[in-house]
């Protein structure tokens, strides 16, 4: 009997202490590790760490200054407007490129999930034109278009159209027959049942397209204004790291680089993971 009684109080022991780790409360620290930004933002300054090092151990600020003096002038252009008005000339020229390629992807797509004519015709096209660089255009832009925006634009569309096109369609192909017999049964047709079924159910391919569309344009954006990027005597980021770079003020060079860098993480980690978070994420699409 009194081992029996030492053996029940052992595992009462062993239970109580199994439950008191499992309702142990998480720690400052593991509280905020378990945040993707911070754990992102851990990362960006361990980098910024090891370019500062870097910079300071070769001491040749033509060749890579430090992340230090990178600051300093990104902060003094910054003051100055000379990066704001950059970064506005080639924000204002994205936007019109992205989305004149978004709305002929949906015209694509569309057309793709209609008939099987357009579906070939789809198919067809992206392999024919998604391998080809959108920088390779740039020749031919500049003799249809000009020397200005009209050239930026169409360089833009060829960037976005295919990755956007297809990851839609790739999506909506992926949509189960239950789903889409449900809306049929509600007598969906055409736009409604493209809006109302198709669309919710693909969104995380959509949104997939849509980033890898944006990440696309933006390089070939920055790539092209580094050839011509001056429209009514302003260009913007890609012509402010081109110019520096004639000048040898390197500092500003990486001060232009470290700006496309940070508009890119904005882009990405605040406007489409908030969308994320707000759509396949709410929805239950996407764990």
């Amino acid at each position: 009997m009194g081992e029996a009684r030492i053996l029940l109080r052992d595992q009462a022991a062993a239970s109580a202490a199994v439950t008191t780790e499992v309702e142990r409360k998480l720690t400052t620290w593991e509280l905020l590790w378990n945040d993707g930004f911070v754990r992102k933002g851990v990362i960006i300054i361990f980098l910024a760490a090891v370019w500062e090092i870097y910079g300071t151990l070769l001491d040749n600020p033509l060749l890579f200054p430090t992340f230090h003096d990178t600051v300093q002038t990104l902060f003094d252009k910054v003051r100055d407007g000379t990066i704001p008005m950059r970064a506005w000339a080639s924000l204002k020229v994205l936007f019109m490129g992205y989305s004149a390629g978004i709305v002929l992807a949906a015209v694509f797509t569309i057309l793709a999930i209609s008939t099987r004519i357009g579906t070939d015709f789809l198919e067809t096209i992206t392999a024919m034109f998604n391998p080809l660089p959108a920088i390779a255009l740039l020749p031919l832009a500049l003799i249809w278009f000009g020397l200005g925006n009209g050239s930026l634009v169409f360089v833009l569309i060829h960037s976005v159209l295919w990755p956007v096109a297809l990851n839609t369609h790739s999506g909506f192909k992926s949509v189960s027959n239950t789903l889409r017999m449900v809306g049929r049964n509600y007598g969906l047709r055409g736009l409604p049942y493209v809006a109302k079924i198709l669309i919710p159910a693909a969104f995380g391919s959509i949104l997939t397209g849509l980033k890898i569309g944006w990440a696309f344009a933006w390089r070939t954006l920055i790539a092209a204004e580094l050839v011509f990027g001056v429209s009514s005597g302003q260009g913007g980021l890609g012509w402010f790291i081109f110019e520096n770079r004639n000048l040898l003020d390197i500092p500003a060079v990486f001060a232009g680089l470290l700006t496309v860098i940070i508009i890119g993480l904005i882009v990405e980690n605040l406007i489409f993971r908030t969308i994320e978070k707000n759509t396949v994420q709410k929805w239950g699409t996407q764990s």
